[in-house]
């Protein structure tokens, strides 16, 4: 593998900084350190609800780690990763300030604390639960994320998902055979094509569906359609299990997961290698090129002293403009400022907007309709149409704040190859935060209720025609037939106003949900947005820090140059040769890391920070 090599060099580059008593960018390859020692290369399996998701993790890694049941829904995300004997644990994370919670349970008890007969609607609050299993396949850092599939890709959940994917290096999009792709399946796919480097598409359950072939080919013309580009695997599960058990390998060619193993291992592993080695690459040069500057300017004055004046010259023009960079009034941090406030009013405005929408169409489907009879229906489409929002505006949001991210670095490199990081957006979204929506109390009106809401409109009714016609010499009782049509009225009266009654609270429980999804949502934007900022300026505002450091260094090192005799420079200029040789080498060795590299070249590589197993 390239990490250990990639750790080799990180490690020599570190020395380098404490032999040359540059500490400042010993800081950032200790990051990068951290990053290569941490392998993991994290796969969400997502999809809607009883689509094999947990099957066909315990199919890959051939234990039975998640839940499988007719009854039974993954009601808490599961992390399998490599291990060297088989543990589980149960996490809840507190806070940034406070270390996650984590509790050793049996593994044989996991389906107690992650399935939602065991912890419906996840009472507990556990963040995920994360099981370590020796094998082979994940060995290389391979992660895998079984999603909660409680309420499918459209309800909070799938939003929780949707916040999820720009930190997975992969997603896997079950679906079995039954029927071709939805249309909640095919927006999530458009989505996370917009957010996550690879997505695949995995058909389940083949061997249940004879027809599972033609479900594949309408499949592929709907990802066509849609203009989406992505491998598709038709699996078995239940022929990888049996054929594991029977170590029959005609029967593991025909479940297919050959191909998927592949596909895992040799692209989304691998790219994830690549890209540590391209970030490894760039990070080691960009130290040795901060090593060798003031190294550089030294020699030249050396050799030449009648250039000591105009090199100063350019070294401190260099220099100031690099303590430019630092101040607020830089360019790079006025468009950072602006731009992220621009963000914020846009982003805000664009789900502010959206949920209008659905409010509108929601009254007006409550104005058509009685709420007590289509209200589970109702909730349904709505939590829905929320979460659909919620997750449009996130994804929306991720690709501004890139946008913004690529202004930011343009405007502070002007030309310069810098390092731009990737901007990670964790978060749990608003799963978990936001309450389901609460249908209203209904005041009952029962038969009962009816026949004396009846009873008292027709005595009335009676009682008035019925005194009316006595005062024209007719017997009480002629009032009668008034006091049964007064009673029919006000009986559909009593109805016609409970209706208006049960619409309007109808329509209140809608605003307030969504005044709720409008805060909590809108707050996990601007949090967003708040670290993404952070993560720009104080990334750009080290690396013009070290610049300035670099340049100061060497400054001093040209004007120190002309002082030293005839004697002292020969000596001096072989001892610079051979530490700039040194340095060199260094420089190759972080080049020859990228001379193989499967996956093509990014335009600018991103230094990666380090992703969490929270899902």
């Amino acid at each position: 593998m390239a990490v250990p090599a990639a750790v080799e060099l990180v490690d020599l580059a570190l020395k380098a900084t404490t032999a040359y008593d540059r500490p400042d960018l010993g800081g950032r390859l200790l990051q990068t350190r951290r990053r290569l020692v941490d392998p993991d290369v994290r796969v969400l399996i997502v999809g809607e609800f009883k689509q094999g998701k947990s099957q066909l993790v315990n199919a890959l890694v051939n234990a039975p780690v998640c839940p499988v049941d007719d009854d039974i829904a993954t009601a808490v995300p599961t992390v399998v990763k490599h291990a060297e004997t088989t543990t589980a644990a149960l996490v809840r994370e507190s806070g940034e300030d406070r270390p996650p919670e984590r509790m050793e349970v049996p593994a044989a008890r996991l389906s107690e604390y992650v399935s939602e007969a065991g912890n419906p609607g996840n009472k507990a609050m556990l963040s995920y639960a994360e099981v370590g299993l020796p094998r082979k396949l994940l060995a290389g850092g391979l992660v895998l994320v079984d999603t909660p599939g409680v309420g499918g890709l459209g309800s909070a959940h799938g939003a929780a998902t949707m916040s999820a994917l720009p930190s997975a290096d992969a997603v896997l999009l079950v679906s079995d055979a039954a029927q071709e792709y939805t249309g909640p399946e095919l927006e999530f796919l458009e989505a996370a094509m917009k957010l996550c480097p690879n997505v695949a598409c995995v058909l389940t359950k083949t061997d249940l569906y004879p027809h599972w072939r033609r479900i594949m080919e309408l499949d592929r013309g709907h990802l066509g359609n849609a203009g989406i580009n992505a491998e598709m695997f038709p699996v078995s599960s239940m022929l990888r299990l049996h054929a594991a058990k029977t170590q029959d390998a005609a029967l593991m060619d025909e479940s297919g997961f050959r191909q998927l193993v592949d596909f895992l291992l040799n692209k989304v592993v691998a790219q994830s290698d690549d890209l540590d080695r391209r970030s490894t690459s760039h990070d080691v040069l960009s130290v040795s090129e901060q090593l060798s500057a003031g190294m550089k300017a030294e020699l030249e004055v050396q050799q030449d002293p009648e250039r000591m004046e105009s090199l100063v010259g350019q070294l401190t023009r260099a220099k100031a403009h690099a303590d430019e960079l630092k101040q607020r009034s830089s360019r790079w941090q006025i468009t950072l400022n602006d731009g992220v406030a621009d963000l914020q009013s846009d982003i805000d405005y664009d789900l502010r907007d959206r949920l209008r929408t659905i409010t509108r169409e929601a009254e007006q489907l409550i104005d058509d309709a009685d709420p007590a009879e289509i209200w589970e229906q109702f909730a349904e489409w709505f939590h829905q149409q929320v979460s659909s929002a919620a997750s449009a505006n996130f994804v929306w949001a991720a690709e501004r704040a890139r946008w913004l991210a690529g202004q930011v670095a343009e405007h502070f490199a002007a030309g310069a190859d810098i390092a731009m990081p990737e901007l990670r957006f964790d978060d749990e979204g608003m799963a978990g935060k936001v309450n389901p929506l609460v249908q209203p109390e209904v005041e009952k009106f029962n038969t009962g209720q009816k026949l004396l809401t009846g009873l008292r409109g027709g005595y009335s009714g009676v009682l008035m025609f019925g005194m009316l016609g006595a005062l024209m010499g007719l017997p009480i009782f002629a009032g009668a037939p008034a006091g049964i049509a007064l009673g029919i009225k006000t009986v559909r009266d009593e109805s016609k106003r409970q209706l208006l009654k049960r619409r309007s609270d109808a329509k209140q429980a809608v605003r307030r949900h969504i005044d709720e999804v409008t805060f909590q949502v809108g707050k996990d934007s601007r949090d967003m947005l708040r670290r993404s900022q952070r993560q720009l300026r104080d990334h750009f505002s080290a690396i013009a820090e070290e610049m300035s450091t670099s340049l100061a260094a060497s400054v001093m090192a040209a004007q120190n140059a002309v002082k030293t005799t005839s004697s002292e420079r020969e000596r001096r200029i072989r001892d610079l040769k051979a530490e700039l040789e040194r340095i060199d080498g260094l420089a190759t060795r972080a080049r020859a890391l990228v001379k193989n590299v499967s996956a093509p070249a990014k335009a600018s590589v991103r230094a990666r920070t380090g992703s969490g197993t929270s899902s």
